[in-house]
């Protein structure tokens, strides 16, 4: 197989770019630095086309691999052929080369193999040679009537050369493809009430999610991702039986039109049609049946996982709230609400625990100790956790922000994970003198600051914005969200000398190792005043530091390029632009804001194909040069929309239908997405619901964190469920 062009093919790309890219991959360099320092290799792919390239090369090279270990199985067992090698190098799924190499599968001991152990191979060849009527067939059996092979009389030889015969239909890979291809077009998926189900007390809500698949069918070929994993869960769960049904009598027939001859009179035919049901009934059926909701599964896997990426992604690159003093809050009820103040750049400044909830309710001592943090430390900003408790203590939020006249807003935050970074062992080394539930405050409070920061140091699947996270293939989605991560540190970039360990892990090119060496030589020598001081570190060499340079900022150099994400080995191009545009590198007016503003207009001016070529880089790295010194330090998540902040709730009791709000996307999911409109409880808005045009899926049009106007649709206070549409709604 020529990997290359099915890449190219694949994905749209030229061969030369696509083998280019894979040289790249294969001489270890990372996807974000392939993505923003290798643009004129690639042809300027980004990240997420990189990794999809990359993913499908390691599937295409794992096909490659198998087939040259099916090669060498069949030849050394002298049965190769040129038909069996075409067939080998035409097949293009791992599928398709399993189909081909089933009959030369060493088997375990099967009717089949038992009845060519008895010598019952020729009677087998009689019946698919369509020559005989079944008496004839049993008179010939007659002759393999032996008492020591086992086989006592005529009909038991007959029914064992059946069993050849069922199995060397069963093993044909071109009826198979077939028989495939119809099982995934007119498949049904059926659930039912499974027979014994669980019945202990804690099983009850789960009992109550699953009746709706206790009589159900769908078209497998347009059941959605997130039901299928709902089928899947109820039945490792041992709620529903799930079947894979199809037209059978359809499918012995397709068996029997492709393997008996044309006009083949019915009486010779007869006992093979029977072997061909009992190769599709007992051998045939079951396996495509497993194949079809494997394959279903894993479909509905990736897909879920996709979602998960991408939300997660949306969330890690929500705009910062930056330069504001800001309070988190953990709410809790008999334990208290414990509170954090942290400074602009997430230094914490005091802690204290309230108790405004249930069952203390000491709503003006909590008021008053808040009142004096927010006032001794000007708290602009609150950070108030999503979890339990976080009703109450938002309206006592609302509350004293309105009798108090501070102006200052606050915001409803994910607290996803939190409990668990909180009890990690990193949590510990950063805040050894503060218990769990105080640094869970802390996390709430720099979340709102600066989330990418704050959320790399959870586990992704901790963070809650994906569905059935927990029933994804473990392998994959780590891999997947350990992607999206990478992609966002490195998109942003981390100051080297302020970066956790966390965010240095991800940096490109750093391992976890690496990132505590980085550490290390910091604590023992003080801040880093260059990126080629980076080479001191103890195992990070030339190929790290070509790989993690560009991503870390050293605010203390003396060079202005080493505080940007011009990549050091483009540092002379660089330098010379300026001087060419007439910039004093000596200057230290260039270190002023906006003082290279100009530099784009005067590189037009002076034509980009000219400078190009005298500074002897690609066009999409001069641009890439370009933009960092024009705004030098430029945080990409600045051009998102920033967080909605409220200084009101409301209580789910005071939405009516029809009424019109400004809410915050936090989930999107296959069948709509949920939004926070300031009463605790999330509305949905079904996918029907989104757009008055079709929408394939709802990521085609709302992300994590945006800020979208819906309206209610209904209310159900007993349920605590709110439906919204964003249909007819400016």
């Amino acid at each position: 197989m020529d990997i290359i062009k099915v890449l190219s093919q694949e994905f749209a790309q030229p061969q030369d770019k696509v083998s280019a890219t894979v040289e790249l991959i294969d001489q270890g360099c990372t996807i974000p630095f392939i993505a923003r320092y290798r643009k004129e290799v690639t042809g300027s792919m980004d990240d997420q086309l990189l990794r999809s390239l990359s993913e499908r090369l390691e599937y295409l090279r794992g096909m490659d691999k198998r087939r040259e270990e099916i090669r060498t199985q069949i030849t050394q067992q002298e049965k190769m052929t040129p038909e069996l090698e075409k067939e080998l190098e035409k097949a293009e799924t791992l599928a398709a080369l399993e189909d081909i190499y089933r009959p030369f599968r060493p088997k375990r001991r099967t009717r089949a193999s038992m009845a060519r152990e008895q010598g019952l191979e020729p009677l087998a060849q009689l019946i698919a040679g369509f020559s005989m009527t079944r008496s004839q067939l049993l008179e010939k059996a007659a002759a393999y009537v032996s008492q020591e092979q086992n086989v006592e009389t005529p009909e038991a030889a007959l029914a064992g050369a059946m069993d050849i015969v069922a199995e060397d239909i069963s093993d044909r890979a071109d009826l198979r493809g077939l028989l495939r291809t119809f099982y995934e077009k007119n498949g049904t998926v059926t659930t039912k009430e499974a027979a014994q189900k669980k019945t202990q007390k804690t099983e009850v809500k789960k009992e109550n999610v699953y009746e709706i698949y206790y009589d159900y069918t769908e078209a497998a070929a347009k059941m959605p991702g997130h039901r299928i994993l709902a089928v899947d869960r109820g039945e490792r769960d041992g709620f529903l039986k799930v079947s894979v049904e199809v037209d059978h009598q359809w499918a012995v027939g397709l068996i029997c039109g492709q393997l008996i001859p044309p006009k083949t009179p019915l009486k010779f035919s007869e006992v093979f049609r029977e072997a061909a049901a009992d190769a599709y009934e007992r051998l045939i059926h079951p396996s495509l049946e497993r194949e079809l909701r494997n394959e279903l599964s894993d479909k509905a896997a990736q897909q879920a996982i996709h979602v998960f990426a991408l939300n997660l992604r949306q969330l890690l690159m929500q705009p910062p709230v930056k330069g504001k003093v800001t309070l988190g809050l953990d709410p809790a009820y008999r334990t208290g609400c414990k509170i954090a103040v942290v400074d602009e750049t997430g230094r914490v400044l005091e802690t204290s625990v309230v108790y405004p909830t249930p069952p203390q309710s000491k709503v003006e001592d909590a008021k008053r100790v808040l009142l004096n943090l927010m006032q001794k430390y000007r708290v602009t900003a609150i950070a108030i956790g999503n979890g339990t408790a976080s009703r109450e203590s938002e309206q006592f939020v609302a509350e004293m922000l309105r009798e108090s006249g501070i102006s200052a807003a606050y915001m409803v935050v994910s607290e996803a994970g939190a409990s668990v970074y909180s009890a990690s062992k990193l949590a510990a080394e950063e805040f050894p003198d503060y218990d769990v539930s105080l640094r869970s405050a802390v996390s709430i409070a720099r979340r709102l600051q600066d989330p990418l920061a704050e959320l790399v140091k959870i586990d992704p699947k901790a963070i809650g914005v994906g569905q059935y996270q927990h029933d994804m293939p473990k392998a994959a989605l780590d891999e997947a969200l350990a992607g999206v991560v990478e992609d966002c540190v490195n998109a942003v970039g981390v100051d080297l000398n302020t970066a956790s360990h966390s965010l240095l892990s991800h940096i490109a090119g750093i391992t976890p190792s690496v990132a505590k060496n980085i550490i290390a030589y910091r604590e023992e020598n003080g801040a880093f005043h260059s990126r080629k001081e980076l080479l001191k570190v103890n195992k990070l060499g030339k190929k790290a530091f070509e790989q993690c340079a560009g991503f870390l900022r050293v605010a203390e150099s003396e060079a202005l390029l080493d505080n940007t994400a011009v990549h050091p080995e483009s540092y002379q191009a660089a330098e010379k632009l300026l001087e060419t545009c007439g910039y004093d590198l000596s200057s230290p007016e260039l270190r002023k804001k906006d003082a290279l503003a100009g530099l784009e207009r005067q590189a037009k001016a002076r034509g980009y194909e000219t400078l190009s070529e005298s500074l002897g880089i690609g066009i999409p790295t001069l641009e890439d040069i370009i933009a960092e010194l024009s705004k030098p330090g430029r945080d990409p998540r600045d051009q998102l929309p920033p967080p909605l902040l409220r200084t009101d709730v409301m209580e789910m009791s005071q939405l009516k239908e029809g009424m019109e709000l400004t809410g915050t996307v936090r989930n999107v999911v296959d069948f709509g997405a949920f939004v926070d409109i300031g009463v605790h409880e999330d509305g949905l808005v079904h996918i029907s619901q989104i757009s008055d045009q079709f929408v394939k899926h709802p990521s085609e049009i709302l992300r994590v964190n945006d800020i979208v106007k819906v309206k209610v649709l209904s209310v159900d206070t007993k349920k605590k469920r709110i439906a919204l549409t964003m249909r007819g709604v400016r």
